[in-house]
């Protein structure tokens, strides 16, 4: 398994606006109407990545446990369909109906919304606010396929509790750590 860190776009960096295909319902969605109305989690993943098999189901978790709280939640897949046809988007429609995603699984099919947002690797996890000022970005907790960490979501649920509560984000904030993405040549 190789082992890439997350990039860490600086604090305070507007999200950059996309209008990516939904593989599940055909039509396309903008960060516009994926905004939630107390911030917005963008999270980069695919579907062969064990670092993103490991969490998916607490990133599900995560999302049914905050997006009725106000917090919109997308997920989107960038890398080369021609050397990873697994995570082509008739296999990302299946794995958001095998993990019941209740977010869109969005398809990058040019990487242009990943080079946008500095993504790095799968998992990469970036929590905007109500305004899409970034104030959070790396991993979703400290477990890694094999370390014997319980997955609990606990460094994004922090950063979302912390904007629900009106308190100040943790100034450590620690990079997501998964597959690198698979950039077309």
């Amino acid at each position: 398994m190789a082992r890439t860190e997350s990039t860490m776009l600086p604090l305070g960096t507007i999200a950059p606006f996309f209008s990516l295909q939904n593989p599940l319902t055909n039509s396309y969605e903008t960060l516009t109407n994926i905004a939630g109305e107390l911030g917005t989690v963008v999270m980069f993943i695919c579907n062969h990545c064990p670092f993103v098999k490991h969490v998916n189901h607490e990133i599900v978790r995560v999302a049914n446990d905050y997006r009725v709280l106000g917090f919109g939640f997308v997920a989107i897949s960038s890398n080369d369909i021609e050397a990873y046809p697994e995570d082509g988007p008739w296999q990302m429609r299946e794995t958001a109906l095998k993990y019941n995603y209740s977010f869109p699984y969005l398809f990058d099919e040019n990487q242009d919304v990943a080079k946008a947002y500095d993504a790095a690797c799968t998992p990469d996890f970036y929590l905007f606010d109500s305004e899409l000022k970034l104030v959070y970005r790396g991993q979703l907790d400290d477990s890694r396929p094999g370390n014997g960490i319980p997955v609990n979501g606990r460094d994004l649920r922090e950063a979302l509790d912390n904007i629900f509560n009106n308190r100040p984000q943790n100034k450590i904030q620690k990079p997501s750590l998964g597959c690198g993405i698979k950039w077309k040549p």
